[in-house]
């Protein structure tokens, strides 16, 4: 097994407000912030003070706060246990994919640095979550999330589904409910230039996706 890290003594609201900031990447205003975490603006300053306090992040009231590198290693020992209990979840415990992101967002700040190994270990070490995105490795190292929204894809290539968005539920069913899983085919036929439904073709169905949805699914 290998070193296990100290988990620094941060409470949960602590963690989520890192991992937002990781998320949102770079330099984030108060404003873009609060309304991430769904709170008052002064709210999200107070939380930035004492994140800045514990060394975690860069800031003033004048200016975007940023992590530090000491605040970028929480979030991506947040992000690995989010991801890795997904995939757990997902492949020990039969949930779908659509369930795995409430569960894993409850989990991730509990589970001990020993209990993130044994998973890690016992399931055969993933490089990626049961939705296609990198799980950090276990000295923090990421690579970049793959592929690119299907909205973006030119009309007449045939393209492969490599990651989905897991932040809403609904739109996870809904691509489910399109053959639009991990590792299938599609041949983008048309593209709307006003915001309407993408046409493609996955298998042999021709499939309408809506702009929401599209937005969700990244090929290569």
């Amino acid at each position: 097994m290998g070193n296990v890290r100290p988990r620094p003594a941060l409470s949960q609201s602590q963690e989520d407000y890192v991992k937002a900031l990781y998320q949102l990447g770079g330099s984030v205003g108060t404003t873009e912030l609060s309304e991430r975490m769904g709170v008052s603006a002064p709210s999200a300053a107070q939380m930035l003070v004492r994140l800045c306090d514990l060394g975690l992040v860069s800031h003033d009231r004048y200016r975007a706060a940023a992590l530090t590198p000491a605040g970028e290693a929480v979030a991506l020992e947040m992000i690995r246990h989010h991801r890795l209990l997904e995939m757990y979840l997902a492949q020990a415990l039969g949930y779908s994919w659509d369930e795995v992101h409430e569960e894993a967002e409850r989990l991730e700040h509990v589970i001990s640095e020993r209990m993130e190994q044994r998973i890690f270990d016992a399931l055969g070490r993933p490089r990626l979550d049961p939705h296609g995105d990198p799980i950090p490795g276990p000295a923090g190292e990421l690579r970049p999330a793959p592929g690119r929204p299907l909205h973006e894809c030119p009309a007449g290539v045939v393209l492969t589904v490599v990651r989905v968005s897991d932040r809403d539920p609904g739109v996870l069913r809904e691509i489910a409910r399109l053959g639009l899983v991990l590792g299938a085919k599609v041949e983008v036929l048309r593209v709307s230039r006003y915001e309407g439904p993408i046409s493609i073709r996955v298998g042999n169905r021709r499939r309408q996706v809506a702009l929401g949805v599209a937005r969700a699914v990244f090929l290569n």
